[in-house]
This record gives C-alpha cells, sequence and structure tokens, in this order.
C-alpha cells in the first residue's frame, strides 16, 4: 500500500511503500532491510575498532551472538508491554516485528544483559565491550530510523517549520525520525573522535547514555506516538531518557574526579621523594 508523504517547505514529495519485495509470496518489508543494515554497518565499524579496545574479532562475534537475539527480545518486549491492548486479540502479532515495533531502550537494556552474561561466562572485561558497542548503536539508531520513516511512524505533532513533513491524512508534523538520525550521527561523529583519547575504560559508553538520553529526552518530548506509563501522562522513554543522562552524568563526573585525584596524589609523591 503506497502512502504519500511530502515536505511542503522543502519542496519534495514521495510515495513510500513499505514493502520492498516478495519472495515465494512473502512480503519483506523496508523496515526489517534498513534495520538489518544498521546492524550490519555497526558491526562492521566495531570489528574494525576493536582491538583499539583490547578485543578481538572471536570475542566481538561470540558476545555478538549471545546479546544481538536479546536485543531483539528486549526491543519488543518493551514496545508490547506498554502497548499490550493492541496486541490482545491476536497475540500471535506480538511476533511480527518486520512491522514495526521495536523500542531502542528494550534494546540497550537487554543487550547490556548479553554483554554482561556473556563477559562473566568468559572472565571478560565488560566496558570494554559497552565502549566499542555504544559507537555501534549510534550508527545503527541513526540509520534504524529511517526504516521508521519507510513505515510513517516515529513522527511528531503539528508543525509549520520549514523542514515539517506532510503525512497521509494531510497534517504536517515534526519529522522526529529525522531528528534523532542527525542527532545519533553526530554524536557517533563526536565519540569516534574522542574515543581515541578517552580518559577511562567505559567512559564512551557512559558518554553515549548521556548524549543519546539527553537528545531523546527532548525529541521524545515532540512526538505523537510515545508509549506512556499505564494510567498516567509520564512518557515511559522520555523518563527513562532523562534518568539514564543523569546518572550516566553522576557517573563521569565520578570518574573525572578521581582521575584528577590520581594525578594530584601522583605528582605529591613525585615532590616528596625528590
Amino acid at each position: 500500500m503506497m502512502k504519500h508523504i511530502a515536505f511542503p517547505g522543502l519542496g519534495i514529495e514521495l510515495d513510500l511503500n513499505r514493502v520492498a519485495f516478495e519472495i515465494f509470496g512473502r512480503s519483506i518489508y523496508w523496515y526489517a532491510i534498513i534495520i538489518a543494515t544498521g546492524f550490519f554497518l555497526a558491526v562492521l565499524y566495531a570489528m574494525h575498532r576493536s582491538r583499539e579496545f583490547g578485543l578481538d574479532d572471536e570475542k566481538l562475534s561470540g558476545m555478538l551472538m549471545v546479546a544481538t537475539p536479546l536485543a531483539i527480545v528486549g526491543a519488543r518486549l518493551y514496545y508490547v508491554l506498554f502497548e499490550l491492548d493492541r496486541y490482545l486479540d491476536n497475540p500471535i502479532s506480538m511476533l511480527y516485528i518486520w512491522e514495526g515495533g521495536l523500542a531502542i531502550y528494550g534494546g540497550i537494556i537487554f543487550a547490556v544483559l548479553g554483554v554482561c552474561i556473556y563477559c562473566k561466562f568468559k572472565k571478560l572485561k565488560i566496558v570494554n565491550f559497552l565502549d566499542v558497542g555504544a559507537l555501534g548503536l549510534l550508527i545503527g539508531q541513526a540509520i534504524g530510523r529511517w526504516g521508521n520513516f519507510m513505515n510513517v511512524e516515529a513522527y511528531g505533532g503539528e508543525t509549520t517549520l520549514p523542514w515539517r513533513m506532510q503525512i497521509p491524512n494531510g497534517t504536517c508534523v515534526h519529522p522526529t525520525f529525522l531528528y534523532e538520525s542527525l542527532w545519533n550521527i553526530t554524536g557517533f561523529i563526536l565519540l569516534h573522535f574522542y574515543s581515541k583519547k578517552r580518559k577511562f575504560d567505559g567512559e564512551v559508553f557512559l558518554l553515549y547514555v548521556m548524549w543519546y538520553g539527553i537528545g531523546r529526552m527532548m525529541i521524545e518530548g515532540l512526538r505523537s506516538d510515545s508509549l506512556y506509563i499505564p494510567g498516567t501522562p509520564i512518557r515511559v522513554s522520555q523518563l527513562l531518557a532523562g534518568a539514564s543522562a543523569v546518572a550516566a552524568l553522576v557517573l563521569l563526573v565520578y570518574n573525572y574526579k578521581k582521575i584528577k585525584e590520581n594525578k594530584i596524589g601522583g605528582n605529591e609523591d613525585e615532590c616528596s621523594n625528590n
């Protein structure tokens, strides 16, 4: 089914079809293709930089085999739990992830759980995986949001801004999928270069959590399809984004302060020896 989308202020008009093509009578959706492409590029990037974080391809591949299925389950479970009424009449549709309905925070939580399980079993340092994984996540998230665009979802409330997006019912809305994609691309570029001179293991992951949390908290407030805590006007992802950003900031400040104290302590020891 074609959907007409336009960006009137930019002079752009598009007819979008959620289905990319069919194989043996089964529809292959653009959403699934785009999500898979984001994941593939994220893995390639992580493997390219794995040795800089004290890892190798074998360890990274092993971690992905554990964390990836859990991330998919978590992303779908998070979404379904806060949209449960939609699936009660047809429970099997909970499994139709190719139609959309993946919540990134659920994916992140379960992915981190998978990393913890793998590292505990293999007796490896978890923060190295989290650092390189955070960079890969930004790639995957930036690309993945275009899957939402092909599904004509994850947009915001009405607006008259020059870059407004006109959806099929004629309403002009914030293209929040685009906002988040651009926010993640910017975060990736900044952290890619900063990660080469990171101050401590785990710093890149904490900076990712803070960066993404700040952006998601602001963008979520514009969306018209947010998941809410049942019985409240609280957007669950906005609350989680804000809380995680604050927690990451606290941990960053603590670690920077600790590094500074260690440097001062080291200088004092040198002076006493002299």
